[in-house]
């Protein structure tokens, strides 16, 4: 497939990446946009690593409230005052703050899960396999496996993005295109989200 200047552009758009990357990429891909993204994605994560121990001190506290019944603050923090007054980096601060509000993370990462609760949760897992019957020596990888899904529900940038239609881009692979894209280190620092009621009943 011929690489043609629209498709070029269409792919900056998409990806925020320059005209030699894209042109790169759509060529090592045959011209498919989707594996053209995957690829200047993978050539962002060396690029966003190298920004990840820069000191992100600027940004935005972000808010979102829904129906009335639903409220979210989100600190997301970036290197500097230019890009946190930019148009992606404020799109991508409310964006987070819906997705907190949908996605009812408990904990930022799965660093911050208290190391009690991962132990509950493993016995909890132990105890669901031997009572199905599992044989002992598969049941640690089910209850791995078990675990690595409680994390991608339960840890902010472990879950699905709720904005990807095809539900594939996790909330830290968002933050990486952003990285690439705007040049600088971006994390979220602190949320907190409160529900009309919670902890009455």
């Amino acid at each position: 497939m011929e690489v043609t200047a629209e498709i070029v552009k269409e792919l900056r758009e998409k990806t925020g990446a320059g005209i030699m990357d894209c042109k790169t990429a759509l060529s090592q891909s045959g011209g498919d946009m989707e594996m053209a993204i995957d690829i200047l994605r993978q050539k962002g994560l060396s690029v966003t690593a190298k920004k990840s121990g820069r000191a992100a001190t600027e940004g935005l506290i972000g808010s979102y409230i829904h129906m009335g019944r639903i409220g979210v603050l989100v600190e997301v923090n970036c290197e500097t005052d230019f890009v946190a007054r930019t148009d992606d980096f404020q799109s991508l601060v409310k964006d987070i703050s819906m997705h907190i509000a949908a996605a009812n993370p408990v904990y930022l990462r799965r660093e911050d899960v208290p190391q009690e609760v991962i132990e509950r949760e493993r016995d909890i897992y132990r105890s669901q396999a031997r009572e199905s019957g599992k044989p002992e020596s598969v049941i640690e990888k089910i209850v791995d496996g078990k675990l690595e899904k409680f994390f991608n529900e339960t840890c902010l940038i472990e879950q699905v993005f709720v904005k990807d239609p095809e539900q594939k881009m996790k909330v830290k692979d968002l933050f990486q295109q952003n990285i690439a894209k705007l040049g600088e280190n971006i994390v979220i620092r602190r949320f907190t989200r409160f529900q009309l009621g919670e902890g009455l009943s």
